[in-house]
């Protein structure tokens, strides 16, 4: 929906709006806002809303702090579950220095200059998010706990499946919202669910990743859950990821993936995106697996990747495969991003690794086929295949090895990430676990 200034001003006073609230997103994945009242409405449509961008964890020093929102109008949603007098919208904006130009610390403009170059070489970034959560039980002072009374498993239903009311009122608010919800359901682990979007251009998918969540946690909590999209909260189970769809789309809409004369139905565009994405993919793991966290989902046996190969057959054991369906819904599903990545980094990478295979003419390796997870070290070896980093701190020893990914970052946001995924690190690396004591403190 392409809206005007006059629309939004028309659909605030027919829906009797009194709070917009101006929302963006730090380097790390979470979302801010400032909220204004209708009697600044144009003040904020004007693009001249200042915000302290020092108080922004990872945007500026305190002495160059002023940043202005620029709202995006074709975003403006009201929030269906707050009330229905006095109703509480939404704009989803962009950062922008005081001299007048795009912030190069806003993740948001990194994904749009990737996608610009993207529509430079006449492709269109198509994306699908399966989008996986958990829902657990808060204890009496409403703080959240790992407990959940539910036993169900992958497509349960109720009464295993206790969370389907919540996940029901998730689905119905998104698309009140204007998500179109493609499916839902119950996943493997107790209290773990998906919800998958529709595929949508690149940035409209990685604006619905962020509502998504948002109305997540926010329902979540109306039904007494808390919802996490922490990787992996509990010992023993399968995390949550956020398996990412992928095609290109042609200036006439056509999917430049599909090509009916290959055997497997793929295109050169296709396999070439592959390439890229499979050489680039051991330094972007810091932006699709961003936390200590992440890499306890990415351990064998856990339906996550651990190698970086493909397989031509709807193969989940291993990073990318490729799903049955051919034609105009030819696509690679890459399946090791998690659910706390940074939907605006995670995209701008995968994009632009994927057009530099297509730029550079790369070609994919030999399909691997078989049940990845039950394959040994020296097996993968043997065959020359490549192993996704097992700790944030491999990961970012591969982020810096790859100039490529800190070209696409730009050096604010390459520097400001790498910092403190540094701090994070050594910060886990000081700290004394439960599983140490457990192990040692007896025995030694």
């Amino acid at each position: 929906m392409k809206y005007s200034k006059e629309d939004i001003f028309r659909m605030v006073e027919e829906e009797d709006v009194e709070f917009i609230r101006l929302q963006f997103t730090d380097i790390f994945g979470m979302l801010k806002n400032t909220a204004v009242t209708v009697s600044q409405l144009e003040k904020a449509l004007d693009c001249r809303c200042v915000f302290d961008g020092s108080s922004i964890a990872g945007f500026a020093r305190i002495e160059e702090s002023d940043m202005f929102l620029h709202p995006d109008l074709d975003t403006f949603e009201i929030f269906p579950w707050r009330p229905q007098q006095g109703k509480v919208a939404r704009l989803i904006c962009d950062v922008w220095l005081p001299e007048g130009k795009p912030f190069e610390g806003d993740p948001r403009c990194i994904l749009k200059r990737t996608l610009k170059e993207a529509e430079s070489m006449g492709y269109t970034f198509r994306v699908g998010p399966e989008c996986e959560f958990f829902l657990f039980q808060m204890d009496e002072e409403g703080r959240p706990t790992l407990k959940t009374q539910e036993a169900g498993g992958y497509f349960d239903i109720a009464p295993l499946d206790t969370g389907e009311n919540v996940r029901r009122d998730i689905v119905l608010n998104l698309e009140d919202m204007g998500l179109c919800v493609e499916s839902s359901h119950h996943e493997l682990a107790p209290g773990q669910h998906e919800i998958d979007l529709e595929y949508q251009d690149g940035l409209v998918t990685a604006d619905n990743i962020m509502t998504f969540r948002m109305a997540v946690k926010t329902l979540a909590k109306r039904h007494g859950f808390h919802a996490t999209f922490m990787p992996k909260p509990r010992q023993g189970v399968n995390g949550s990821g956020m398996h990412i769809n992928m095609s290109l789309a042609g200036p006439d809409g056509r999917n430049l993936f599909a090509d009916q004369g290959d055997p497997l139905g793929l295109s050169r565009e296709a396999r070439q995106f592959m390439a890229g994405l499979l050489c680039h993919m051991k330094g972007m793991t810091l932006l699709t697996n961003p936390l200590v966290n992440s890499y306890k989902r990415l351990v064998p046996g856990c339906d996550a990747p651990v190698s970086v190969s493909w397989s031509e057959k709807s193969n989940r054991s291993s990073l990318i495969r490729i799903p049955s369906s051919r034609g105009e819904e030819t696509r690679i599903e890459l399946r090791s991003p998690d659910s706390a990545a940074n939907p605006y980094l995670a995209l701008a990478v995968c994009l632009a690794a994927g057009l530099d295979g297509i730029r550079r003419g790369l070609e994919v390796p030999e399909s691997l086929e078989g049940n990845i997870f039950h394959m040994n070290q020296a097996s993968l070896a043997e065959r020359k295949i490549e192993l996704l980093p097992r700790t944030m701190g491999i990961a970012i020893e591969e982020f810096q090895k790859d100039p490529f990914i800190r070209q696409v970052l730009g050096e604010h946001i390459y520097g400001k990430y790498l910092e403190a995924k540094r701090e994070e690190w050594d910060r886990f690396r000081s700290a004394v676990t439960d599983w140490e004591k457990e192990e040692y403190l007896y025995r030694y």
